[in-house]
This record gives C-alpha cells, sequence and structure tokens, in this order.
C-alpha cells in the first residue's frame, strides 16, 4: 500500500487532474482538503475555502463532494 503524497503547488494539483479519475473534496472548517485519485497514486491538498473554489472549477476530472 502506497502512502497519500501531498502537493503544495495548486498549478501542479490541477496538471495531475488531467489524468485523475475523481477529485474528492471534504471541508471542514476553514480548510478544505482536496484528494486526487489517479491510477498509481493518491494526491491530497489542503487550501482555505475561497482558494479552494478557484482550484475545483479549473479541474479536469469528476469531483465528489465528502
Amino acid at each position: 500500500m502506497r502512502v497519500p503524497t501531498e502537493i503544495f503547488d495548486e498549478e501542479t494539483f490541477i496538471k495531475l487532474s488531467e489524468t485523475a479519475s475523481e477529485c474528492r473534496v471534504r471541508r471542514s472548517g476553514e480548510i478544505v482538503k482536496m484528494k486526487l485519485r489517479t491510477p498509481k497514486t493518491l494526491y491530497t491538498m489542503k487550501v482555505d475555502g475561497p482558494k479552494a473554489e478557484m482550484i475545483i472549477k479549473r479541474l479536469a476530472c469528476e469531483v465528489v463532494e465528502v
């Protein structure tokens, strides 16, 4: 079992969404955690609410709210 990889750059996260099957979004107060499921790896990213909305609009995969 592999360990999820945390991404800190939003442009890299958006680029990885092109190969992802889905992006799960979990909201916890001010922090939004997004998880990209690709065929080999799970990528995660934590951002604040307004920034997350901008990123979610640019994702190239299905978005699932958890």
